[in-house]
């Protein structure tokens, strides 16, 4: 495997532990999540296949389409760190049947669910960034 497959399959491994975690918190611990875990949810989910098949392949034609995905899940995730470190009085972050601000999670006094999502996205991005620059290296090296 050369490096741009290798940092396909860093992203995909990424993903997939995102995404098995976000389920074992709601399905196994029964965390009932907020809309904007919903939300960060929808744009990790997607990326578990369409990274698998990218990192199968060792193509990086597929990352112009996968980096709106992350970008928007990491802005969603920046916004709910946010919310969860603001003032508990705020009325910012009643958002549905369960508040935004819930803290299920917190590990060390900072790490929520959100900042693991941000974590997460933070390192696809750059996996992602890597693959394309390591299969631009290859190819200048080939020619």
């Amino acid at each position: 495997m050369n490096k741009t497959g290798v940092w396909l399959f860093f992203a995909w491994t990424v993903s997939a532990v995102a995404t098995s975690g976000s389920l074992f918190l709601s399905e196994v611990w029964h965390f009932t999540p907020c809309v904007l875990c919903w939300y960060q949810r929808i744009f990790m989910y997607p990326l578990v296949i369409v990274l698998g098949i990218a990192a199968y392949r060792q193509k990086t034609h597929i990352v112009p389409y996968i980096l709106p995905l992350v970008i928007i899940g990491g802005g969603i995730s920046t916004y709910h760190s946010i919310i969860q470190k603001l003032p508990k009085e705020s009325g910012i972050a009643a958002c549905g049947p369960v508040s935004c601000l819930n803290d299920y999670l917190n590990w060390f006094g900072w790490l929520t669910i959100p900042m693991l999502a941000f974590a997460a996205f933070v390192l696809i991005t750059v996996a992602l960034l890597m693959a394309v620059r390591s299969q631009k290296q290859q190819t200048t090296s080939d020619k």
